[in-house]
């Protein structure tokens, strides 16, 4: 049995340098993304500046694992047994959370995680207990006041962040306005110097607060004179940036990375403990039950974990170096910083969420609001603030979400809220801070146009949600599992780490998978780059056509296998069909709003001879999607209750249409691979033959249906149904392949032989 709790600690050890390769990935949110989203460097010398601070933060912490050891629970009422299915919990729980959330782009907190998880499995456990027989109650198990305080703090976080960062990013447009560069001369030392004093300030108060060389003595040296310190560090920093602006330095810039530095090192310094806090108490309960338990490890009681924990330094280094190379590495981190960059970008892109009710009630309410007070303002003072807030003014750096005075913004009012938070005893999640901040200065600087603003709202409230999401499958998680541990025995425990293991490695492969389908997208980011609008038109049509072609390729194996499944009587493949022509339909929406975005950064000229045509090929591909699931839908409906199989005179009859059909869908392909619109007559008239053909056969069925044998009428109305959608469908591609022709016409040469008039 001993041999089996000695694997679970190197179990849990295994599993924390997952943990903390996957928590970097998570929390790199919190300090790479004002940096990374308005290009204050390389990404390569940005991840340089956190790694460092990752790497001190994490060496020079002292190593206090409190939360882990008697934080949530008692241990002193809690056996060796008790704690190690309570670690073993925790791990998994954690594990298979922020890989979950990481995998789909969504920050979440891992001290929230954490927090929940330790307290569902204590409370499972102490309920194990009570129901056991001991006199004792829940208080005197487990602390539920650390929970409460956590609780509080996703409120405090998410509400004070967001106001703050509005506020402030705003009043700092006011001053700067969006041609800030023109305003730099004496107002960046004074700018710079408030930056650079907040960014000393949180290091004192929140990121070296917990370091090894942070004695009694000069944390209440630091307490004493922090208002000298400030004044001080003010005037240096003002005189030092002015300085600096004077010899040609961007300052912003030196700002930013400062803050990117700090706040990786408060991050690496004081959130270390969610990622090996619970190792590390779990190794520590082994030892202290392999010296003093005696063989019983149901009946060895824990109080030991009452004691500091005295982490060694090469743990601490160990557990840096895990997490600059995560960072390096990591490709969920650059996902999760995604999400956050995407929705304050202050140019258009990809909108990650879709729309929500009350996100659509939300601005449709702002709008109001807006438009009142905008009735209400006198004009001179509508007028000037025009000129602050005109966003055709803005100087970005090439290929950036927002500009450098946000990324300042972002980076010293989080870090300002954070330290400001911890000094007043305020349970701020550094997280929660950082995200909304963001989130609120993007909204001051108009980033939310009313083009974006509801899918960019929705992407708030998912983010948010699933915080609290976290915290309720953390606590049932981590509870459910450490049951199943106390009635399971060690075979549980096996059983769960194997699970573990294959959920990992799974996630793993699909994130790489949808990876690989993500980096095929990049085309679009370097429309987005491009300032050259003859060349964005060239790069458009290029991603337009291609996106455009790879939703043939689905139709035509759509088509394909729809009515090879109705004709086998595969309820199941029609099932799963429906499933992939929904994806396609958000997807073809999604595609939509990217290449509507491109088209308004081509020339006028262009744009107004390509809109029409543009708009008519995406209309005809969503007429092609409308018409298998119009056939999908009849057919599975059919096939799921069982009626009478088709007939096979008209299978083979259908078969031969559908070879035909996948002819035009071949030189179609063929006809989009050579990017050439010279076979576009031919294949007009291929698509005239088959409607011909479809009507023909469409209206020799109503004699059959008058001849036929009525047990099979309604096999025969599904196959008219099939018939008549297939017709719309060619007719569909039909006309795509007018809209085709013109999209490829980049000279417009060829108007003579379309000219512009409704397409039959």
């Amino acid at each position: 049995m001993d041999i089996l709790f000695l694997c679970v600690v190197i179990f849990l050890f295994l599993l924390a340098v997952f943990d903390l390769s996957v928590g970097v990935s998570n929390d790199a949110v919190n300090f790479l993304n004002s940096a990374i989203g308005s290009k204050a460097a390389s990404l390569k010398r940005i991840l340089i500046v956190a790694s460092i601070g990752v790497f001190i933060g994490a060496a020079m912490s002292n190593g206090m694992m409190e939360i882990a050891r008697h934080g949530i629970f008692r241990p002193e009422h809690f056996s060796f047994y008790d704690l190690i299915c309570i670690f073993m919990a925790v791990m998994v729980t954690d594990i298979i959370l922020l890989d979950i959330f990481n995998s789909l782009g969504m920050p979440t907190s891992t001290t929230v995680s954490m927090v929940f998880e330790l307290l569902g499995a204590t409370f499972v456990v102490a309920l194990i207990k009570i129901a056991g027989g001991i006199d004792m109650g829940l208080n005197d198990l487990l602390n539920t006041e650390k929970a409460l305080s956590v609780i509080i703090g996703i409120f405090l976080s998410v509400a004070i962040a967001f106001i703050f960062g509005t506020l402030v990013q705003f009043l700092s447009r006011m001053i700067f306005s969006f041609n800030y560069r023109s305003r730099l001369k004496w107002k960046i030392g004074i700018f710079g110097g408030i930056c650079a004093t907040a960014i000393i300030y949180f290091l004192l108060i929140k990121g070296v607060k917990d370091m090894a060389f942070m004695t009694p003595e000069v944390k209440a040296w630091i307490k004493t004179n922090t208002a000298m310190i400030i004044v001080g560090s003010l005037a240096f920093f003002t005189v030092l940036m002015q300085l600096l602006h004077i010899l040609k330095v961007n300052v912003l810039k030196v700002v930013v990375l400062m803050g990117t530095f700090a706040l990786a090192m408060a991050f690496a310094g004081n959130d270390l403990v969610n990622f090996i806090g619970v190792p590390l108490s779990g190794l520590a309960s082994y030892q202290d039950y392999m010296a003093n338990g005696e063989g019983d490890p149901a009946g060895f009681l824990m109080g030991s974990l009452n004691g500091p924990a005295n982490t060694p330094v090469y743990y601490l280094i160990g557990a840096g170096a895990i997490m600059v190379a995560a960072l390096a590495t990591s490709k969920k981190a650059r996902n999760v910083a995604k999400t956050e960059i995407g929705l304050g970008s202050q140019q258009g892109g990809e909108e990650m969420f879709g729309s929500s009710r009350i996100a659509r009630r939300l601005v449709r309410w702002t709008l109001s609001v807006h438009s009142w007070v905008e009735r209400n303002t006198p004009r001179r003072v509508r007028y000037w603030f025009r000129r602050r807030f005109n966003t055709d003014d803005t100087i970005m750096e090439h290929g950036a979400a927002f500009d450098l005075i946000r990324g300042s913004v972002n980076l010293v009012l989080a870090g300002a809220l954070i330290a400001l938070g911890t000094s007043l005893k305020l349970p701020l999640s550094t997280t929660f801070v950082t995200f909304m901040v963001a989130m609120g200065t993007s909204l001051a600087d108009r980033a939310w146009g009313r083009e974006s603003a509801v899918f960019r709202i929705t992407g708030v409230i998912s983010v948010i949600g699933g915080w609290f999401l976290t915290a309720g499958a953390a606590f049932i998680g981590a509870g459910v599992i450490v049951l199943l541990m106390h009635l399971g025995g060690h075979w549980v425990m096996i059983a769960l780490a194997i699970l573990t293991i294959v959920l990992i490695v799974r996630s793993n492969r699909r994130f790489r998978s949808k990876q690989e389908e993500n980096d095929g997208d990049a085309l679009f980011q370097t429309i987005l780059a491009t300032d050259d609008k003859s060349k964005t038109w060239h790069l458009l049509r290029i991603y337009v056509t291609g996106r455009q072609q790879e939703f043939l390729r689905f139709a035509i194996d759509s088509y394909r296998n729809i009515t090879r499944a109705f004709m086998n009587e595969n309820a199941g493949q029609l099932g799963k069909i429906e499933n992939g022509l929904l994806r396609w339909k958000g997807h073809m929406k999604n595609i939509l709003r990217k290449e509507t975005l491109g088209l308004r950064r081509v020339s006028h000229e262009t744009a107004i001879e390509k809109s029409a045509w543009f708009h008519l090929s995406n209309s005809c591909c969503m007429g092609i999607l409308y018409n298998l699931r119009r056939i999908n839908e009849i057919c599975h409906e059919h096939v799921d209750n069982n009626f009478h199989p088709l007939p096979a005179r008209y299978v083979s009859e259908f078969e031969k249409i559908r070879d035909r059909i996948d002819t035009l869908f071949a030189n179609v392909f063929d006809m989009m691979d050579t990017s050439s619109a010279a076979a576009v007559p031919m294949l007009r008239r291929q698509c005239d033959d088959i409607k011909n053909t479809l009507s023909e056969t469409y209206h020799r069925l109503f004699i059959h249906l008058r001849e036929g044998d009525p047990a099979t009428m309604t096999v025969v109305y599904v196959y008219l149904n099939m018939l008549q959608e297939t017709q719309e469908m060619v007719s569909s591609i039909r006309k795509y392949l007018r809209a085709y022709a013109k999209l490829q016409d980049s000279d417009f040469s060829s108007r003579h032989k379309y000219p512009a008039v409704a397409p039959t």
